[in-house]
C-alpha cells in the first residue's frame, strides 16, 4: 500500500481532492488559538491533543440566531458557565469578550438565521487523560446554517420510542459535557428503529429527556408537564416553554403547567406531547411506542405554544448582534 506523506505545502490540496458537501453549511468560526475567524472550512479544525477531541473534555452550548438577533444569549451563556464550573475548566481570557466574538463571528457567516455553537475546552497538552497536562483552555466559536425542519413534520407530528439505552448520572446529565455518545447511540437508536427520536427513562422508570430534546406531556386532565431538571439538562427552550405555557393558564386553555414525574403509561394516555429544543422550537409528538397520541394529529396546545414561542423569538433577544449587522452593512 503507498501512503504518501501530507505535509504543509500538500495539506490543502489533498484536502481539495475529496469532496466534503457537508461543510456547505459551516460559514464561519473563531478560535482562540488563533485570536481571528476563518470562513474556510478547510481550516475549521482543532488539535487532535486537545483534550476535546480524545477525552471528551470540555463544555459546550448551542444557541439560534434568528433574523440577526441572538435568542435567549444570557441563559445559553449562563448555562455554559455552570458547565464550565462543574467539570473545573477555567474559563480563556477571550471569554470575557464572549457577546462581542459572537456576534464577529456570526457576522462573518453572512446569515441572520443561523446556529452558533460556543465550545470551552481543556486544550491541547498531551494524549494522557490528565487535565493537568493542558496549559491553556481553549475557546471555538462556530456558525452553522439553520436549515429547519421538513413542514411536513411540524404539521403531521412524530414518531417517539422509549430508549432502551441507560440514562446518563445526575451529575453527568445537568453538565452540557462534549461526551455525547449516549445522545448519539439514542438518536442511531432511534432512527434503526423507524422513528426520528428517543426518550429515556430515569432509574425510576419516569420519563427522562431525549437525546437533544426535552419533553412535554399535557395530560387528559389539563395538566402540562415536563420532567424535573434533576435528572435531565435544563433546557433553555424547555424553561422558555414552561414559561411561556403559564400564560395559557391564565386564558384558561390548561389548567396548570408543572414540573412533575412522568411515567410512559401517562404518556401513553396524554391527550399532547411535544418534544422542545432550540433547533426544533416546539415539536408534535402523535406516536409514543407505537400507541397513538391523542387525536394522532397535532393539538392545540402544541399550536399555542408555537405561537408564543415564534413571536417570543423576535423580542427576547439580545441587540448586539444587530447593531453589528448595521455597521457591517454601513462598511460595505
Amino acid at each position: 500500500m503507498d501512503i504518501r506523506a501530507i505535509t504543509k505545502e500538500n495539506f490543502f490540496q489533498t484536502i481539495a481532492a475529496h469532496a466534503r458537501p457537508w461543510t456547505s453549511d459551516y460559514l464561519s468560526m473563531y478560535a482562540s488559538q488563533w485570536q481571528g475567524i476563518t470562513r474556510d472550512p478547510d481550516l475549521m479544525v482543532i488539535p487532535m491533543d486537545d483534550h476535546l477531541v480524545h477525552r471528551g473534555d470540555g463544555g459546550f452550548d448551542f444557541m439560534r440566531c434568528v433574523r440577526g438577533k441572538l435568542y435567549q444569549l444570557k441563559e445559553h451563556l449562563e448555562r455554559l458557565e455552570r458547565t464550565a464550573r462543574g467539570i473545573s475548566l477555567e474559563l480563556p481570557a477571550e471569554y470575557h469578550h464572549i457577546r462581542e466574538l459572537i456576534a464577529a463571528t456570526v457576522v462573518a457567516g453572512g446569515e441572520k438565521e443561523c446556529l452558533i455553537r460556543v465550545t470551552l475546552s481543556r486544550g491541547p497538552g498531551s494524549f494522557s487523560a490528565n487535565p493537568y497536562d493542558c496549559p491553556v483552555s481553549q475557546m471555538y466559536i462556530n456558525v452553522i446554517r439553520f436549515k429547519p425542519l421538513p413542514p411536513a413534520l411540524y404539521q403531521d407530528g412524530v414518531t417517539l420510542i422509549t430508549s432502551k439505552l441507560p440514562i446518563k448520572t445526575a451529575f453527568f446529565a445537568n453538565i452540557k459535557s462534549c461526551n455525547y455518545l449516549p445522545n448519539a447511540l439514542m438518536k442511531k437508536e432511534a432512527i434503526d428503529a423507524g422513528a426520528l427520536y428517543s426518550v429515556a427513562l430515569d432509574e425510576k422508570g419516569f420519563l427522562a429527556e431525549g437525546s437533544t430534546e426535552n419533553i412535554g406531556v399535557m395530560g387528559r386532565d389539563g395538566v402540562l408537564r415536563f420532567p424535573h431538571f434533576t435528572r435531565t439538562l435544563s433546557g433553555i427552550t424547555a424553561n422558555r416553554v414552561f414559561q411561556l405555557a403559564k400564560g395559557l393558564v391564565s386564558r384558561g386553555a390548561i389548567k396548570e403547567a408543572a414540573f412533575s414525574d412522568i411515567s410512559p403509561e401517562a404518556a401513553y394516555d396524554a391527550s399532547e406531547i411535544f418534544l422542545t429544543g432550540t433547533s426544533l422550537n416546539v415539536l408534535p409528538v402523535v406516536r409514543y411506542d407505537g400507541r397513538r397520541i391523542g387525536t394522532g394529529s397535532p393539538g392545540p396546545v402544541y399550536r399555542a405554544l408555537t405561537d408564543l414561542l415564534i413571536k417570543d423569538m423576535t423580542q427576547n433577544h439580545e441587540i448586539l448582534t444587530e447593531i453589528n449587522w448595521m455597521m457591517n452593512e454601513k462598511s460595505k
